[in-house]
């Protein structure tokens, strides 16, 4: 097998990491500290072609594979998880559907404009009752002579605040469950949408979330993403893509974990020599850098497979559940490493370690990917 990079992924790789520890970097504590959107570093990243990476150059984005984009989120996360998943879900959960089942329309007007970065886009698909039971929509959409009329409320939407287009699910045909499903393209400033107050999280602090409501919002029946009554077939076919977006940005959080606990561990001393000469300290440092590197592994497996048009699930849910609970195991280890200075705040572990969490927990749980996982390896059998 060859895992040798391509000279456009190294490039893409660099200028991701050189862009990440000069700028980004800097900015993501005090961005944490108060819970600021970066807007500043989101318009660099779309000057560097990074909100549509792998959109084709004849709708506005850089034309790179997903294999690229991987390298580039772990790089952009490793500085900031809240800046990567702003990135992510601009590229994997907006521009990656309109791509995929979009009409010439669409992405004239939403995909273009998505890629190139001069507006940004959300995901609405989770709601109050319906998390990881997708299926269990309560938005309605009703078909009134030309028009559909959307009522609903979604909750925990990425990037809603600072959003002007979303791709919003609702439920077209409730007795037909999720074959009763339809993906929408929803301006943000359409009659009827309003947000709520920004949530108030844990981690990815500088990453802007809240609820959606949606009251007889009425849109023209081209604002329909693929096929009515396909919205199921398009949610889960962006979340195996969103998923290795998410596998990513648990890499950048388990790196920054592994390389700032070294950097500590060279110059902390205890008992008149560095941490790092502790057997005890060593094992944990070996065991962060062997997980995350099998979560890498897997993270690219996943990506190679999208780019080559397979269908990869079972490969996307592997590689965000063991990267997820890789940065996990990772946070808390760093914590550990750094002692009492490691629940500070005037330390990066203690937000690496609230940041890593969610990576447990959007875009499928670590149980939902165990049953994707379960339900291949069961047909498999």
């Amino acid at each position: 097998m060859d895992f040798a990079l391509t000279e456009e992924q190294k490039l893409t790789r660099q200028t991701a990491r050189e862009f990440a520890m000069a700028e980004v970097l800097p900015q993501a504590s005090k961005n944490d500290e108060e819970h600021r959107f970066p807007s500043d570093l989101v318009k660099r990243l779309a000057g560097l072609g990074f909100l549509g990476m792998a959109v084709p150059e004849a709708h506005g984005g850089a034309g790179l594979d997903t294999v690229s984009y991987v390298l580039a989120m772990e790089e952009i996360s490793r500085a900031c998880a809240s800046t990567g998943v702003i990135m992510s879900v601009n590229n994997s959960l907006v521009c990656d559907p309109i791509n995929k089942f979009g009409s010439d329309r669409q992405k004239r007007e939403w995909l273009v404009p998505l890629a190139k970065g001069e507006i940004l886009g959300c995901f609405a698909l989770s709601e109050p009752e319906a998390g990881s039971d997708a299926a269990a929509q309560k938005t309605t959409a009703r078909l009134v002579g030309d028009e559909w009329v959307i009522s609903g409320t979604k909750n925990f939407i990425t990037n809603a605040p600072n959003a002007q287009v979303t791709v919003l699910f609702a439920m077209n045909a409730p007795e037909k469950g999720y074959k009763g499903i339809t993906a929408f393209v929803v301006p943000m400033n359409t009659k009827g949408v309003s947000l709520g107050p920004p949530d108030k999280k844990l981690g990815i602090r500088a990453s802007q979330s809240c609820q959606i409501f949606l009251e007889d919002v009425r849109v023209k029946g081209d604002a329909v993403l693929g096929e009515v009554g396909g919205g199921f077939k398009v949610a889960m076919s962006t979340l195996d893509g969103g998923r290795i977006g998410i596998a990513a940005q648990a890499l950048g959080i388990g790196r920054a974990c592994l390389e700032d606990s070294l950097e500590y561990a060279k110059q902390r001393k205890t008992f008149g020599q560095p941490i790092a000469q502790h057997q005890a300290i060593q094992w944990k440092l070996a065991d962060m850098a062997t997980e995350l590197e099998a979560a890498r592994l897997l993270t690219w497996r996943a990506a190679s497979l999208k780019d080559r048009g397979i269908r990869h699930s079972a490969e996307s849910a592997m590689a965000k559940l063991l990267a997820s609970d890789a940065a996990n195991r990772a946070a808390r280890e760093a914590v550990q490493i750094f002692g009492g200075y490691g629940y500070l705040a005037d330390y990066p572990v203690e937000r690496h370690l609230r940041d890593a969490k969610i990576t447990e927990i959007y875009e499928g749980t670590s149980e939902i990917q165990r049953m994707v996982i379960a339900q291949k390896v069961l047909t498999d059998m």
